[in-house]
């Protein structure tokens, strides 16, 4: 069966969070989610000062963006995750880690910036996925 591998050389450290290299197969369907942050549909902000409740509202928004695209998480090959200096990385991480736990997790980037495009967001998630063809 054709499958994404999704690798952990020897010689990098080992992480139960995140792999190193992802190897995508010729004729998978390469899916792209912009940068998510905790807003409803109306664009409100969602979560206040949390960032555990914002980390929680932004993957259910990757994963809404996902699905409409024909994708779940078990699809997405790297994930890229930005946190507003101040924000408690551990609960961001926290409200997230066992939705994003796999036995090949995808390949993880994650940084602290100044601030995001939505005012009083403390993170924003986006990702790149991949899903291979049926059959």
């Amino acid at each position: 069966m054709i499958s994404i591998q999704r690798l952990r050389p020897e010689g990098l450290v080992v992480s139960p969070a995140f792999s190193h290299v992802a190897v995508v197969p010729p004729g998978a369907t390469t899916i792209y989610i912009g940068g998510q942050n905790a807003v409803d549909s109306t664009g409100s902000l969602i979560g206040g000062g949390d960032t555990g409740a914002q980390s929680a509202r932004a993957l259910q928004n990757a994963k809404t963006a996902l699905a409409a695209a024909g994708a779940t998480l078990a699809d997405v090959v790297q994930w890229t995750v930005l946190f507003t200096e101040g924000a408690d990385l551990a609960a961001g991480y926290g409200a997230v880690a066992q939705e994003l736990a796999a036995g090949e997790p995808a390949l993880v980037t994650a940084a602290r910036v100044t601030e995001l495009g939505v005012p009083g967001a403390l993170v924003e998630i986006s990702a790149i996925a991949a899903v291979l063809p049926h059959g």
